[in-house]
């Protein structure tokens, strides 16, 4: 039964891991929208290049919050009651951002839409995207720290804005808005891949020194080492983050942007892992009291439903691999001004 519950902790960890890595790149795309795309050819070009793929990158946040509700249902009711708040932010967000996103698209292929529509769409995009990316920041910064859960939830919901929680929001956003930059590096050509390199260079700096202050942060301000001291092999699930991140600055020097990319990917990841590792077999740690955290072992599934759900797992997550790999592949090649469709994306 044990080993069954480790490895659906595993699994949940991946597949919010694979969330990250696959829809942290259209977050980055999104808060980049308004800065970088300066002119509406470029603001069109951004969008084709986040269209085919923003809404299929979104089943992976679906798999985790159907993982997290069958195969550990405790957890699933913890998070989403004692983190409510942010949680329904994510969901407004990404409300807001699937409707501008479309109606932007359709907007500019009408001569009459007005131009203070098209603003007011570039802000509900940037606002879709910085949201949920803050507010995933907070949730697992608090969730790697510890919350102050009690028998009946949180306790006091202003305690989930400490230190180390909005620390960890800001990593993730410059995380996702340098994953942004480099896929729209590589997706693009002309004035808009100079203006996302050049931002991509820069982002790098603050991602290298955030990550260093996360592992600083992370050793003093929660136990999440206490597992990679017991096991000291664990490390290398920080060294891979760490070198990827050093990669991703080698591949820019040569504008190999698809390269750095997939070292970002891989960096966010292990980012992510670094805090799953770090946490088992707690999955909503409690500072109050040891005997309040949920754990893998007290909060998952009978035997039997998780015996059946891997089998599903087993059968659907491959599927949609596959499906995404024939999707970036369909969609590998730049975007320039001569794609630019009558009816967008």
């Amino acid at each position: 039964m044990e080993l069954l519950q480790s490895i659906w902790f595993y699994l949940w960890g991946l597949l919010w891991a694979v969330f990250f890595m696959t829809e942290g790149f259209d977050f980055g795309i999104g808060m980049l929208y308004p800065f970088l795309g300066k002119d509406e050819k470029d603001k069109e070009i951004m969008l084709h290049v986040l269209g085919p793929t923003w809404n299929g990158n979104e089943v992976w946040l679906i798999s985790a919050a159907g993982v997290t509700f069958a195969a550990f249902p405790a957890v699933y009711s913890v998070m989403f009651s004692s983190l409510y708040c942010p949680i329904m932010l994510i969901l407004f967000a990404l409300i807001l951002r699937g409707v501008s996103l479309e109606f932007q698209t359709h907007s500019r292929v009408e001569t009459h839409s007005r131009a203070s529509l098209h603003t007011i769409w570039d802000g509900c995009i940037f606002l879709g995207s910085f949201i949920p990316t803050i507010s995933f920041g907070l949730i697992f910064g608090n969730i790697f720290k510890g919350l102050e859960l009690d028998k009946n939830g949180l306790i006091n919901i202003s305690s989930i804005f400490n230190p180390y929680a909005i620390f960890t929001s800001f990593f993730f956003l410059v995380l996702f808005l340098n994953h942004g930059a480099l896929w729209l590096s590589f997706r693009t050509e002309g004035e808009i891949n100079k203006k996302s390199a050049k931002a991509a260079n820069i982002l790098w700096v603050i991602v290298f020194i955030g990550f260093i202050l996360f592992l600083v942060s992370t050793k003093l301000l929660t136990p999440l080492y206490q597992n990679f001291i017991s096991k000291p092999l664990l490390h290398i699930v920080v060294i891979i983050p760490f070198l990827s991140i050093l990669l991703i600055k080698r591949f820019l020097n040569k504008e190999d942007f698809f390269k750095a990319w997939l070292c970002s990917s891989v960096a966010i990841i292990g980012f992510t892992f670094i805090g799953i590792i770090g946490l088992y077999p707690n999955m909503m740690p409690s500072v109050i009291d040891p005997s309040y955290t949920l754990t893998a072992f007290n909060s998952s599934s009978s035997l039997f439903t998780l015996k059946i759900m891997f089998g599903v797992v087993a059968l659907f997550v491959p599927t949609v691999i596959s499906y995404q790999i024939w999707s970036y592949t369909l969609f590998k090649d730049k975007v320039t001004k001569k794609d630019l469709g009558e009816f967008g994306y």
